[in-house]
């Protein structure tokens, strides 16, 4: 069993910077992605971002390009999301997740953190 651990969210005003942690812990394999997801009050969750083992990383909604960086830490059981220039639209609960596979397959997920962002 995979654990996934988030840490970092809280409340910023719009324009401001977060950074999110997430630890995974547990009978982890190799080469997996780790990827982010957010959800909203009344919407669907959302894909935010992924990082694969090889470092490649892609990104969801295009409002979160240019200003959310997806990063791995060194021991790459650790994923960042740094999240700048912050919307009151992007208060949400941010998921970390896991796909063992490598691709983006989704088996684990952490319990939420949540971000809010007053305007």
């Amino acid at each position: 069993q995979v654990q996934l651990v988030e840490s970092g969210g809280g409340l910023v005003q719009a324009g401001g910077s977060l950074r999110l942690s997430c630890a995974a812990s547990g009978r982890t394999v190799s080469s997996y992605t780790m990827g982010w997801f957010r959800q909203a009050p009344g919407k669907e969750r959302e894909f935010v971002a992924a990082i694969k083992w090889s470092g490649g990383y892609t990104y969801g909604a295009d409002s979160v390009k240019g200003r959310f960086t997806i990063s791995r830490g060194n021991a790459k059981n650790t994923v960042y999301l740094q999240m700048n220039s912050l919307k009151p639209e992007d208060t949400a609960v941010y998921y970390c997740a896991l796909a063992p596979s490598g691709g983006y397959a989704w088996d684990y997920w952490g319990q939420g953190t949540q971000v809010t962002v007053s305007s």
